[in-house]
């Protein structure tokens, strides 16, 4: 009887930790299964890109997994059970289950509107292809002379409002951040980063912490009025809640807690990573959610469930930052290098270069996505080992 491994999502954790566990274990003994509503792969970190009328290339999963001997299930989780080990599925055909011995959960995060009154009813999201989609029909929709407002000064609220501005010279755009802008950057990055607002005519509106969402703009803390005819929301994300309805240990984000090997730290038979899990970082904080932390997650997550279930070493992912990528419109960039616990440190890339280094990172990802098994290694049967190994992941 083979050992079922269901991985949930195929967002960048998930689809490199299916693709990595296929590398890893014989097909004679496992059976890996993804499970995804989308047909294709969703370069999430290109969404301000798609918002603002770009065609990015189509990966579809069936291709991408062709020949690997990884199952594709397109369906939407809806449940699962950790007591029964199942979850819960519907697609076109109606409702279904599935059962697994091993489960990954990669099921990410969506936009978070945080109890903002009005940012679902009026505002805008680029959490997926779906409303990022919607947001480029109501950017295509707005005349010489509309006004936009990005509200969130993070890493995605910086690539919208930039991405927006340099796509749509003709709009007046604005940002408001809850800080100063880019105040988590170096002198040196936040210097050039307002250069580039003011080149690119965008209207920063700092410490305005946004209460209210109208149809006609956004009220802040101070009870100040920014008027738009569009605003979209990047004030940060929040996971699915199917996690928090299970007995899974949970933090206060509804995030699945995990140990360093990514395992559930209540279920041994349960493996999280990307931005559904609370995995620790160096210095004991948080991974903060990102590509930059889901990508090592998948490899750690996929490299303990081979090495628990044969019975060899499970080897150490490096589970810490390097830089901050943040491209500021097609042709300019901030690449901010910061230490193992995510913060900046003296040294930078700014311009052209910063953007096409940034350009060479999110096409290695996307490669990486295409080809998940492309440098095979020895896959290891679970064997004579089988008994004691399938005990200790259970």
């Amino acid at each position: 009887m083979k050992h079922r491994i269901v991985v949930l999502g195929a967002g960048y954790a998930g689809t490199i930790a299916a693709g990595r566990l296929a590398r890893r274990l014989h097909p004679g003994d496992t059976e890996i299964t993804i499970v995804n509503a989308d047909a294709d792969f969703v370069e999430r970190v290109r969404m301000h890109q798609l918002a603002t009328g770009q065609d990015l290339q189509r990966r579809t999963l069936s291709d991408v997994y062709a020949g690997t001997g990884v199952q594709l299930r397109l369906a939407r989780v809806t449940a699962v059970d950790t007591d029964r080990r199942a979850v819960a599925l519907v697609d076109e055909q109606g409702t279904d289950e599935i059962a697994y011995d091993t489960l990954v959960y990669a099921l990410g995060s969506t936009s978070a509107d945080h109890g903002v009154p009005g940012a679902v009813e009026h505002a805008y999201d680029m959490a997926g292809r779906p409303s990022a989609l919607r947001l480029r029909d109501r950017l295509d929709q707005l005349a010489a002379g509309g006004t936009v407002l990005v509200g969130g000064g993070g890493l995605t609220g910086l690539e919208a409002v930039t991405e927006i501005a340099e796509a749509r010279p003709d709009l007046d755009v604005a940002i408001a951040t809850r800080g100063g802008l880019g105040d988590w950057l170096n002198e040196k990055a936040q210097q050039h980063l307002r250069g580039v607002c003011d080149r690119l005519g965008i209207t920063v509106h700092e410490h305005a912490d946004i209460v209210r969402v109208e149809a006609t703009g956004a009220v802040t803390a101070d009870d100040r009025e920014i008027p738009a005819q569009v605003t979209v929301w990047t004030t940060g994300f929040a996971v699915h809640p199917i996690a928090a309805a299970t007995t899974l240990a949970v933090a206060e984000t509804g995030q699945i807690i995990v140990d360093a090997t990514m395992r559930s730290v209540s279920h041994p038979e349960v493996y999280a990573v990307g931005d559904a899990a609370l995995a620790e970082g160096p210095g004991g904080k948080p991974l903060r959610m990102s590509c930059a932390s889901g990508v090592p997650m998948a490899w750690q997550a996929a490299d303990a469930i081979a090495g628990r279930l044969t019975g060899r070493k499970i080897p150490k992912a490096s589970l810490r930052y390097y830089n901050q990528c943040i491209s500021l419109g097609r042709r300019d960039g901030i690449i901010q290098y910061v230490t193992a616990d995510d913060r900046a440190k003296p040294s930078l890339l700014t311009g052209k270069l910063a953007a096409r280094y940034k350009e060479v990172v999110c096409r290695g990802a996307a490669w990486g996505i295409s080809h998940p098994t492309l440098y095979p290694v020895r896959r290891h049967r679970i064997g004579a080992n089988r008994t004691k190994s399938l005990a200790a992941a259970s």
